[in-house]
């Protein structure tokens, strides 16, 4: 199996649950504390040696490609006024030797659809997918470690982690068999079941790892309810043919497609931040007195 460089982020989507903010903005773009969600996917593929960054986005996408391309003027007024600080920092944004691609999903027809228009461009290669909506806070960062399972293993990985019970509707559900105490090994894997009838309560929380025998299933998955062509579908296919591996990150995940999510990362990396961190939490130990 060759190396993985590539990455792609499916960002087509319409953010519904935080109209109306999101509206005229990108979800992706919202910021937890002073970078946005996009940025977080971003440096975490970064930190797993990745350098191809493939967006499949909309077209009311713009404001992503705006933000990791050069802001001539923004760096011409900062260098001008001296404040060279902000301007290492935006123009930091995305290493040199990093590069990105944008392919338009011209309709949103579920992830495994996304993943599928990437096709064109992963030349026969394995790729991870990250959805900007899971901010995961881990050491080292998630998709570094599922890099290297991958590497160990040249297997498929999915990053996976326990939810409630009640929760498996919202949720790719797989039945696994263990291996080690991180490692495990997909016997099947189900979209959104009902709590009574999921095989497990073990979820797939936002991270692949896929070799590129995924597009195969792709393009034969039955669309589902809504037309939706479900990356759970193509990847119960391959499991077929290929064996896939489950794994439990270590990291704290953040659901920032929900609005809870959002605001607990804010003050989860808040707190944590070098600038303004340590006010913030004298803040937020004030307030609590007061109440």
């Amino acid at each position: 199996m060759r190396a993985m460089t590539k990455a792609v982020f499916p960002v087509a989507g319409f953010g519904s649950r935080f109209l109306p903010a999101t509206k005229a903005s990108p979800k992706e773009m919202m910021p937890v504390v002073d970078k946005p969600l996009i940025q977080y996917a971003v440096e975490e593929a970064v930190a797993a040696g990745l350098t191809e960054m493939i967006f499949i986005t909309g077209r009311h996408k713009r404001a992503i490609e705006d933000h990791f391309d050069k802001a001539y003027e923004i760096e011409n007024e900062l260098a001008s006024r001296g404040k060279h600080e902000l301007l290492e920092l935006v123009q930091g944004i995305l290493p040199s030797n990093v590069h990105c691609i944008y392919i338009r999903q011209s309709d949103q027809l579920g992830l495994g659809h996304a993943v599928l228009c990437a096709k064109p461009v992963m030349n026969d290669e394995p790729f991870a997918v990250i959805l900007a909506d899971d901010l995961i806070d881990g050491e080292p960062p998630v998709m570094k470690q599922m890099a290297e399972v991958f590497a160990r293993e040249g297997r498929s990985v999915l990053g996976v982690q326990e939810v409630p019970r009640d929760q498996t509707a919202s949720y790719g559900i797989v039945k696994t068999s263990r291996i080690d105490e991180r490692l495990e090994s997909v016997e099947a894997i189900v979209e959104k079941p009902r709590p009574e009838v999921a095989p497990s309560n073990l979820a797939v929380i936002g991270r692949y790892v896929l070799t590129p025998r995924i597009f195969a299933h792709l393009e034969r998955a039955t669309p589902g309810a809504g037309g939706e062509i479900q990356l759970t579908d193509g990847i119960a296919s391959l499991l077929q043919e290929e064996r896939v591996l489950a794994y439990r990150f270590r990291g704290v995940r953040y659901d920032c497609g929900s609005k809870l999510g959002y605001l607990q990362a804010t003050v989860a990396l808040g707190r944590r931040h070098p600038e303004i961190g340590a006010s913030f939490s004298a803040w937020l130990a004030a307030t609590k007195q007061r109440s």
